[in-house]
């Protein structure tokens, strides 16, 4: 029987639950992060998904979760080992993994972005630019051996619409979608407008950016990953392929590396 891990990415304001069954990524979830909640919450929350697919918990042999939100941290971990009886390993900037995070601060380095070195290393094997779409829009600058060399934080896609709302009176909140065209002739156009062409401009400039900073003759290629990755490529002139699952990949092999010697 293959054996199944658990893998979670706590962010701001979704955490991302994927669970592998041996390779194969068998199913995966999105939950709203909730910082308040208890490990016995978590630890309801984690059964329900297993009791609503149809999957038996007990077959869960790992558990592996990154995180950027320190309040959550612990009470996800301790819901993991309650659920599933499996201390999960916890993946940051100090684990021991064969990636270099070549910054000046390395321990300030979201565990989301030590995650997506791992997965774009192991994963392309070429230089690359990872765009991930969540609260904030992260472009992170990795060599094909490993090397985290920095990046760029921007606000997020729906962070944006939500402070635009928050601060104009008369704007209402718009499901975020495919803009129709440039020009809104509805309130609703506009933003969706403003929110989705203005984001994947805004990572088109910003790749370039990068790439005329790059330190290695490579190219390198521009990966997009979370949420909003698929709607905002369809725009963008620089993505060149959308892995909505890379930080749960990730998860997968760190843990592979952290556990023992593994064939990756």
């Amino acid at each position: 029987m293959a054996t199944m891990l658990l893998a979670l990415d706590i962010g701001n304001t979704e955490i991302t639950v994927g669970l592998f069954d041996g390779d194969e990524l068998e199913r995966s979830w999105r939950l709203t992060t909730r910082r308040e909640q208890t490990p016995d919450e978590w630890a309801v929350v984690v059964r329900a998904l297993f009791d609503q697919a149809g999957l038996d918990i007990t077959r869960v042999t790992g558990t592996v979760l990154a995180s950027v939100v320190p309040s959550a941290t612990d009470a996800v971990a301790d819901a993991l080992l309650i659920a599933t009886g499996t201390a999960p390993t916890i993946i940051g900037p100090e684990s021991p993994l064969p990636i270099k995070l070549d910054v000046d601060e390395p321990l300030s380095v979201g565990a989301d972005r030590v995650v997506n070195t791992v997965a774009a290393m192991h994963l392309f094997r070429v230089d690359v630019i990872v765009v991930d779409f969540g609260t904030a829009t992260t472009l992170d600058c990795i060599t094909k051996d490993g090397t985290f060399m920095g990046g760029i934080i921007a606000p997020g896609l729906r962070t944006s619409g939500e402070n635009l709302i928050r601060r104009a009176a008369k704007l209402m909140p718009t499901e975020l979608g495919p803009p129709a065209r440039a020009m809104g002739r509805r309130t609703e156009d506009c933003i969706r407008a403003g929110l989705v062409y203005g984001a994947a401009d805004a990572v088109d400039g910003l790749v370039r950016r990068l790439k005329a900073e790059w330190p290695t003759p490579d190219v390198p290629k521009v990966i997009a990953t979370g949420g909003y990755a698929a709607l905002v490529a369809k725009y963008s002139s620089e993505i060149e392929e959308v892995h909505p699952d890379l930080t749960l990949r990730g998860l997968q092999i760190a843990h592979r590396l952290l556990s023992g010697p593994a064939a990756l």
